[in-house]
């Protein structure tokens, strides 16, 4: 490889911004936002959503009705 053309690979903390939720994690990400996360300072990455606010990872995830596009499609186009 290449050297000096990989962006800095490091500890990092992402933090949910609409629940509070942190870890820790590796990436390529900058910040110069930090945070004391277990007894370290590490940049900080404010994240929309993340597992602990995510719908699906919740159970709060809405189904939408598949079936009724089906029967939509047959009658606007006279299928049986």
């Amino acid at each position: 490889m290449k050297p000096e053309i990989h962006p800095k690979y490091q500890k990092v903390v992402f933090k949910d911004t609409s629940t509070g939720f942190m870890f820790l994690s590796g990436s390529t990400k900058y910040s110069s936002d930090t945070v004391e996360f277990e007894g370290k300072t590490y940049p900080l990455i404010n994240v929309e959503i993340s597992s602990d606010s995510h719908p699906f990872y919740t159970g709060r995830q809405k189904f939408a009705d598949a079936g009724g596009r089906v029967d939509r499609f047959k009658k606007k186009y006279n299928l049986k």
